[in-house]
């Protein structure tokens, strides 16, 4: 059950954000277990954000959400499918993306928990 949520600085159409969403759901493949089919992704663009106190590049914040554990691996290994899939769809480059994934033993869906 992965979340990912993409807050972009720069602006982002809708057929951008269709790459994006599209590029996020086989780069979760990377982390074992995970899919695109249990996969939800949120794309928001427009963000003010500053980096080393300045914003005068793109940058983008990202939150990867994972029911249970992974390794340190894997999440590298995403990281690096994350900032390229930012630099080749949107010109984010890796040096302004910041990753931060969270673990969570608990998730709902449809009415129960897994």
């Amino acid at each position: 059950m992965p979340y990912i949520k993409v807050s972009a600085s720069v602006a982002v159409n809708e057929q951008k954000m269709e790459k994006v969403k599209s590029a996020l759901g086989k780069a979760i493949s990377v982390i074992p277990g995970k899919s695109e089919r249990n996969l939800m992704v949120e794309i928001s663009d427009g963000h003010n954000l500053w980096f080393g106190g300045k914003n005068d590049k793109p940058l983008a914040f990202v939150e990867v959400n994972v029911l249970g554990k992974s390794t340190r691996t894997a999440y590298e290994a995403l990281t690096a499918e994350i900032c390229k899939i930012l630099e080749n769809i949107l010109g984010i480059s890796g040096s302004g993306v910041y990753v931060k994934y969270a673990e969570t033993e608990h998730w709902g869906f449809n009415g129960s928990n897994f």
